[in-house]
């Protein structure tokens, strides 16, 4: 499991990231996160390279807050920066694997 980013990247580095990327919001003490793990885990393994950040959220963190997150976990999946899909609170590793699919096609 990837732990948490020690220090919330700003929006800006976010918007900043090359190529594909995977934002994931989240607390270490939420349950659906916790359970999440696995699904996020095996859907990730067909990536190796992929761009993986797990940000805490919580009220008043910007990051979060900028993408409007509401329920964790969230995965945000970016293009260069850019929100091309969006999963809140994933169940199966296929419904990740289709967005992963969005930003790095050819992995696989």
């Amino acid at each position: 499991m990837t732990a948490f980013v020690e220090k919330e990247p700003s929006r800006a580095e976010v918007d900043a990231l090359a190529g594909p990327a995977v934002l994931e919001f989240g607390t270490p003490w939420c349950g659906w996160c916790r359970a999440a793990q696995p699904v996020i885990a095996q859907a990730l393994t067909a990536h190796p390279g992929m761009t993986h950040l797990r940000v805490e959220d919580g009220s008043g963190r910007p990051l979060g807050r900028s993408f409007k997150v509401k329920l964790w976990p969230t995965l945000i999946f970016l293009d260069n920066g850019k929100e091309v899909a969006r999963l809140v609170r994933p169940g199966d590793p296929d419904s990740i694997r289709r967005a992963l699919a969005v930003i790095d096609p050819g992995a696989g």
